[in-house]
Order: structure tokens, then sequence, then C-alpha cells
């Protein structure tokens, strides 16, 4: 789900809560062959049945919220399972051609494991929840290893606990059920701080592109020593960095984000480039030709500015993918595709033609390397 869909989510719980109306929460746990989400896209149901975000394209909603009813009348957990392909006997016949399992549980703000999930999802902090589909039992482990909850079985307990920090150290952490050891399924929910987007530049081009991200669930940096360009109109909802280009050092973007060099300037951008470069960050993008890229390096270079084998693999220019983007709104639309593809590690390109499955597990593309400055 992205960080937009958890906070409607979000809210309509509190707001549920705060009445005393009771709430189910039902989770996507399996996906065997297509299907319109993945696994960890959540739906709450409200007594009296109102929901609050979708499973699906609207195939399976109105069966779930029967489920959720029914739980929040007895008070156990339930695991659905619905058949969307199209010849399906006693399914749904929706023609999907898959089948999705969903696990429905009435929400108690009171335990402390789903204390600790709900304000994780609410601050965007990381953490993973483990969930064993067969038993009873939740584990909850944060990024610093710590365990809320206990798996009755031990050998379970360990596997599940294992399985989360694994999980949360990805790269582009997803939701999945794993089978354990002894044969039982644990589906572990993953939550991650939303996606870093770092701008160099507030130009007119950077308006869109700002707007866009933040769309798509983004924490969006902007950076520029103007301070008429740089204003919470022109960039509402992201945060202003008024540094100049040798004042970059007091922005130390992580890992986890994403930066784009657009200062359409040539000295700005080969500093911010520098910086960027020096970064954790494990995207770099300069927009334009790639012989600006070229150029940036080479006069980075013969400044005496030497960039590892490592760092430069981080670099892609041109930035986006190949649309054929002209306007500013169509070049934001390619950068945003490729940095989705770049995440999930997929190649972009159609699907028109693609005969496996849409969401098969993928190998992460290599970035194109540009030549090391003479």
């Amino acid at each position: 789900m992205n960080a937009a869909e958890t906070r409607a989510l979000l809210s309509a719980l509190k707001t549920a809560l705060s009445r005393g109306q009771g709430a189910a929460l039902a989770t996507v746990v399996g996906v065997r062959g297509s299907a319109y989400r993945r696994e960890g896209t959540r739906m709450l149901v409200l007594e009296g049945g109102a929901q609050v975000c979708m499973l699906s394209g609207g195939c399976l909603e109105a069966e779930v919220v029967e489920v959720a009813l029914e739980v929040l009348r007895s008070g156990q957990p339930a695991l659905a399972h619905y058949d969307l392909s199209e010849d399906a006997t006693w399914g749904l016949g929706i023609g999907c051609g898959g089948s999705v399992d969903v696990r429905v549980e009435a929400v108690d703000p009171g335990d402390p494991v789903t204390a600790g999930w709900l304000a994780a999802l609410e601050g965007g902090r990381a953490a993973a929840l483990a969930v064993p589909l067969v038993g009873e039992g939740r584990v909850l482990v944060g990024p610093d290893g710590t365990v809320t909850g206990r798996l009755p079985d031990p050998a379970l307990h360990a596997f599940a606990v294992q399985a989360a920090r694994e999980r949360l150290a990805l790269r582009e952490p997803r939701a999945a059920t794993l089978g354990a050891p002894g044969g039982t399924p644990v589906f572990v929910d993953v939550n991650v701080p939303p996606p870093e987007l770092v701008l160099y530049g507030a130009g007119h081009d950077a308006l869109p592109l700002a707007a866009q991200a933040r769309a798509l669930g983004y924490a969006v940096h902007v950076v520029d020593p103007r301070p008429a360009y740089l204003t919470p109109e022109r960039f509402p909802g992201a945060a202003l960095h008024p540094l100049a280009p040798e004042d970059l050092a007091h922005l130390t973007p992580g890992e986890r984000a994403h930066l784009i060099v657009m200062n359409h300037h040539l000295d700005r951008d080969r500093l911010c480039l520098a910086h960027a470069l020096r970064s954790a960050a494990g995207y770099v993008g300069v927009l334009g030709p790639r012989s600006r890229a070229e150029d940036l390096l080479r006069a980075l270079a013969a400044a005496g500015e030497a960039f590892t084998p490592g760092q430069l693999a981080r670099l892609r220019s041109p930035v986006g993918l190949r649309l054929g983007a002209e306007a500013p709104e169509e070049v934001a639309l390619s950068i945003l595709a490729e940095l989705m593809a770049w995440r999930r590690g997929y190649g972009g390109g159609f699907l028109s033609g693609h005969a496996g499955r849409i969401h098969d597990a993928p190998t992460h593309a290599a970035a194109p390397r540009l030549p090391a400055a003479p």
C-alpha cells in the first residue's frame, strides 16, 4: 500500500475507535496467478459494513465485508480464500486467472502488538509483523531487532523473528507469506519509512515532479539557494532546503533516498552532482542529455574530484524511461516511472506481449554506467 492509502485507513480507524465503533482489518496474505493487488494490501471494515481502501478492483470487497462482519461478531480471526479464475465453479468467476487469500481480524488497540504496528504505520517507522496463518500469536519486530509478542511454538517464533528481520533488511521490502520448516505458513507484513526524493533545483519543471512524487508517497525535499523559487506555495508538503551548493554538507541523504540533479545551471549542477555521488543514496539521476552528465564529470575530474566505480554505478543519465516525454508533466511521469521500476527491480518496458506473470519476482536491473572522466 502507498502512503496515501495508509493515511486514509488510519484516519478512518482512529475516528471509528474514538466513537467506540468496532473495526476489522483485512489483509491480502497470499496471491497465486494474476490478481489486482499484492500481498500486504489492506482494507478496513467498520461495523455496519462501511469499508476504507480496497483489496482489488472491486472484485472481492463485498465478500470480504461479510467475512469481516462475522469476525467482529465472533471475535475470531478468519482466513478466506477466493478463486478469481474465469471457469471457477464455486469461485467468484471474475476472470483474473488467479486466487487470493485474505486474513481478517478485529482491531484491538489495547493489544501491544496491534498498538505497536499501528504506531509504526502512523509514524512511518520501519517494522515487520509476522503472523502464522495456522494457529495463534503474532510477533512485531522493529528495525533495531526489538521483539513484541511471542508465538507458542519456540521454533516457529524463532523462524518468524528471523524472517521479519531479514525482510526489513531488504532494499525494497515487500510483504510475503513464507513457509516455516515445519510447514506452517507465516505472513510477514512490512512497513518502512516513505522513500525520499531529493530535487536539486526548484525550477518550473521541478513543480510537477514534486507534486506527482508526493501523490505516490515520497517524502520530497527540494534544494535551491533562491528564496523566490523555494516557497511552500510552489512545493506544498515538501521539505525546503535553502542551501547554496557550498553548503550542501548540511544535507545527508540516506540509502533509500533518490537524488535528481536539475538546476539547469552548470556550476550548481556540478557541485550538486558531487554531493549526490558522495552521499549514501542508491539512486542518482541527472536531468538532460547524457553529454551533460559527462561534461559535469569531466569538470569535477579537472577540479580533482574522483569517484569510485561503485559511486558511478548509481548514476543514471539521461534520467527517466524513454516515453517520448516533452512537457514538464510528462518528464516527471518518465522519471517517476523509472524510479518505481528501479526500486522494485524491474527493467521497465511494455507489458503487452509479456508471457509470464506481471508480478513475477524480478532481478534488479543494473544501472547504466557512465565512463570515468579522463
